[in-house]
């Protein structure tokens, strides 16, 4: 069976937060995180939880430590911060609170991204991993970068409907 969703199977909604990370955006200039928030919604998922914090390590922490704990999130999303300028720390703040991480994810969205940006796409730190039983994603801050992540990569791992495999069957299984 090629991959790709499977109608037999049933959809299985997944509760999502959206975190921008950016010393220059607010609610109404955030184009990013409003592409993550409208793609999710529109492939069937509920978004609980939008909000913007400073290119700063420890705000970052904070914020993923809170999702993390919290029962009804079960996967973030961040916008922004992972460039290589000195303000870019969020993979630094990823890294420190990831249990395991989904090595795959940055390089797969590097290798889409390459046929868009060329070899521009090597300034890109995306990355992915699981804390306590939440899936974390970081993306680059640029709305068209949101779109690759979410329409090349997430919505199809995020659906539980697609195989051969998927994020969503496995997360019962996160924590043994």
């Amino acid at each position: 069976m090629p991959a790709g969703i499977d109608p037999t199977r049933q959809f299985l909604p997944v509760q999502i937060a959206v975190l921008t990370v950016s010393d220059t955006r607010d609610a109404e200039s955030d184009r990013s995180g409003a592409t993550l928030v409208q793609r999710a919604e529109a492939a069937g998922h509920k978004v609980i939880s939008r909000r913007i914090v400073a290119d700063d390590q420890k705000e970052i922490v904070v914020a993923l430590r809170e999702y993390i704990a919290d029962p009804e999130i079960d996967v973030v999303i961040a916008t922004g911060g992972t460039g290589i300028t000195g303000r870019d720390v969020t993979p630094e703040a990823f890294h420190s609170v990831y249990d395991k991480e989904i090595v795959g994810f940055g390089e797969l969205f590097r290798h889409l991204s390459y046929a868009l940006i060329g070899t521009s796409t090597i300034q890109s730190r995306a990355t992915a991993g699981v804390a306590s039983g939440t899936y974390l994603f970081a993306v680059p801050g640029s709305p068209g970068a949101c779109k690759d992540a979410w329409d090349q990569i997430l919505v199809h791992q995020l659906d539980s409907r697609y195989r051969p495999c998927n994020f969503v069957e496995l997360m019962p299984r996160l924590q043994e």
